[in-house]
């Protein structure tokens, strides 16, 4: 019976049931619990033609908790718990069924008018009250009878008592509010035990408590089980017992429910019959549902079964692989004894022939100094005749012994180097691909089932879109990862975007005003999934961005949300937008918030890699018009072009329209278009940029509409050169 226990414990306050009432969800709870996470609600939003009653489930307006609004546990005075509004020095615990709750409120100390009242009458529900099942979170609002609208579970009250006599343990006291104390006597007429604290506290010896008989604990636990078993009444008519069952609202009724009531027209059968019937349903249940206990039981002991025997064959396998591993070291070592063999022959074989080609120089070496030496001892005699009779034969010796020095003579036969390199990359490879092929073959090959897009949470913003999916809801197939592809935006071939765990998935820099068409499968060992269904998902059509505090220059400085720039510096400083354009037509502006000094501050598009210390423009990552305030003149890689007279100060706005489906660039300063298409042959990715220093502050505005003098079907822009 021990493991019924949990079954006989509030989901409140964790204690066995104290006068369990039924909840219109199947749910139950003590009564005493269910006052204290009663919230009460504002008038206008208790609906008077929707009431609580225990007639049914029907009879309940369940909540949505969302869209309630409840005044705060200061306003109500009863101590809210789960969704609803707590304090927040309240600690939240956790009922032994798992389900998370807060502990109720502690009530004020009884007043004098309460200790004259019967222990087990309860002060009135307050109007509008909410209660909520602490189980599956269902919220309904109570109607005019309060709690007493609700059934009681006598037969769960029952099993309580019968389950805490048999465990025989020592009786507490049930009006201690924390820690119960061992009861000492039992009041008969208020059938609860007390503690000696909290007798003298809420049953003192005076006034109409005063002939109520106490008795000692043991007494009054046999006293409880031999007293005669209270009949259920109705909840609509408390001095009516329950007699019959009303088959349409599946609930016992009283006569008078018959008579007058909604169950006039309803069927009802006798309260025996249909008692004797849901018994035996019961029983059927059961007896299937302990027939798979039996499988369960037997499945456990098989799994224990499998640790044994995982725990076996995890040492003999162990070991296996030991052995394994050793033997290609041995074999390892012994490839590595004859290429060290080879590597000594080779070795040998090398100090050999240099060696040899020693000796063989040493020994033409003394010939020729022998030779040199008695040529000169010849040439110093005086006797011509005699000189003459053999200075040919010397002269040709000379010539033959330097022709012999000069054929390769002088030339190393062999190299220091040895020729050996040692081919590992593949054995390297091979012990890296090394893994358990039989423990893969063993496991059921079945490719993952195909994933299914959650379209609830799969969206798009500006040119980013975020997908989300997941695997069918009775797959149980273990997945590996998932591989997300998207097409060009321009129903072009689909392209992998992502591979990974993960199941939610954002992509970034993609087209603006494009559908783009996603999908997504899945992969494990044996496979790969089926796709999904494909998803059609269109990008902004205007562009809402701000500027980039991660590219930009440390001199600038951000406000208003990354909206606003400046400077501290007197140099020209680039911060650029935090969204790339490269595709469609695209038009902001900024306002100039400060101007001092006469300033020449640029405005226009710029590569990721723009230099960030220079104007922009200087280089031939920006495309830009600088200005000041007489004149304006654009630049790119150092070149300045089309001087055109106008300038800015303080309040002018500056606007840049980007036109990737013409390839142009055009700049205005106060609506009007400043100069003629300042740069053609547009493509690829840009970003906003601008560059300033600490005399000028600007701020950007987007999501713009283009200007209503620019048509991008037009040939030929107002201002356009040809």
């Amino acid at each position: 019976m021990d493991e019924m226990e949990e079954e006989l414990k509030c989901p409140v306050c964790g204690s066995f049931f104290r006068e369990p009432i039924i909840l219109p969800c199947s749910h139950n709870i003590c009564l005493a619990c269910a006052r204290n996470i009663l919230v009460q609600t504002p008038d206008a939003e208790s609906p008077q033609s929707s009431r609580a009653s225990g007639s049914g489930v029907s009879d309940y307006d369940y909540l949505d908790l969302d869209k309630m609004s409840l005044y705060s546990e200061a306003d109500s005075g009863y101590g809210s718990y789960g969704g609803f509004a707590s304090a927040p020095t309240t600690p939240c615990q956790k009922s032994p069924n798992g389900v998370r709750v807060f502990p109720p409120a502690v009530p004020p100390p009884p007043s004098q008018h309460h200790l004259l009242q019967h222990p087990g009458s309860l002060p009135p529900i307050p109007r509008n009250s909410c209660i909520t099942c602490p189980q599956c979170h269902r919220s309904l609002i109570l109607d005019d009878r309060g709690l007493r609208g609700f059934p009681k579970n006598r037969v769960l009250e029952g099993v309580v008592d019968r389950y805490q006599q048999s465990k025989a343990a020592a009786l507490k006291c049930q009006l201690c509010e924390k820690s119960p104390k061992e009861a000492t006597v039992m009041c008969e007429q208020c059938d609860v035990f007390y503690c000696d604290p909290c007798r003298l506290r809420c049953h003192p010896p005076r006034g109409p408590l005063a002939k109520h008989r106490l008795v000692p604990p043991a007494q009054g636990r046999i006293s409880r089980r031999t007293s005669p078993r209270k009949i259920s009444t109705c909840t609509e008519h408390e001095l009516e017992n329950l007699s019959m069952y009303c088959v349409q609202c599946k609930m016992p009724v009283c006569y008078q429910c018959l008579e007058e009531g909604k169950h006039s027209t309803h069927e009802v059968k006798a309260l025996g019959a249909m008692w004797k019937l849901h018994k035996g349903q019961l029983s059927q249940a059961l007896n299937i549902l302990s027939d798979r206990a039996t499988e369960a039981k037997e499945f456990l002991v098989q799994l224990r079964n499998m640790v044994q025997h995982i725990q076996e064959n995890g040492v003999e396998f162990e070991a296996c692989l030991v052995a394994q591993c050793d033997a290609l070291i041995d074999a390892l070592n012994r490839r590595k004894a004859q290429l060290l063999s080879r590597v000594n022959k080779e070795h040998e074989h090398k100090l050999k022939v240099v060696r040899d080609q020693i000796q063989h120089c040493t020994v033409k070496l003394r010939q020729t100094t022998g030779l040199m030496e008695y040529c000169l001892e010849v040439i110093k005699e005086n006797d011509p005749s005699g000189f003459l009779q053999i200075s040919d034969a010397l002269i040709r010796r000379v010539h033959m012994t330097e022709s012999q020095w000069g054929k390769g003579t002088l030339t190393p036969r062999m190299t220091s180097d040895f020729d050996l390199t040692l081919d590992s990359g593949p054995l390297l490879q091979t012990i890296h691909q090394l893994d358990f092929v039989q423990m893969k073959v063993s496991v059921p090959s079945t490719v993952p089932a195909a994933p299914m897009l959650q379209l609830e949470e799969c969206c798009t913003q500006n040119n980013s879109a975020t997908l989300s999916w997941k695997q069918p809801p009775l797959s149980t197939i273990a997945v590996d990862g998932y591989i997300l592809e998207l097409d060009d935006g321009n129903g072009g071939q689909f392209r992998e975007v992502y591979v990974g765990k993960e199941t939610i998935c954002t992509v970034d820099g993609l087209h603006f005003n494009s559908t783009y068409r996603s999908r997504v499968k899945a992969f494990n060992s044996s496979g790969v999934s089926q796709y999904s269904k494909t998803l059609v998902m269109q990008t902004s059509e205007i562009a809402w961005f701000t500027f980039d505090p991660a590219s930009a220059h440390p001199d600038i400085v951000f406000s208003n949300e990354n909206f606003t720039v400046s400077c501290n510096s007197y140099d020209d400083r680039v911060v650029m937008g935090n969204t790339g354009f490269s595709r469609g037509v695209h038009y902001w502006e900024m306002s100039v918030d400060r101007y001092d000094n006469h300033p020449d501050p640029a405005f226009g598009v710029a590569r990721g890699d723009v230099l960030k210390d220079v104007m922009l423009g200087k280089d031939d990552k920006a495309w830009a018009m600088y200005v000041d305030n007489n004149r304006s003149w654009f630049m790119h890689n150092n070149s300045h072009t089309n001087r055109t007279d106008g300038g800015i100060g303080k309040g002018a706005t500056v606007g840049v329209l980007l036109d990737f489906t013409r390839g142009i660039l055009l700049f205005l300063i106060n609506d009007e278009q400043q100069g003629p298409i300042a740069f053609e042959g547009m493509e690829g990715l840009f970003y906003p940029a601008i560059s300033l220093n600490r005399n000028v502050q600007v701020t950007l505005h987007t999501g713009l509409p283009i200007p209503e003098f620019y048509a991008p079907s037009d040939p030929d822009p107002p201002g356009s050169v040809c």
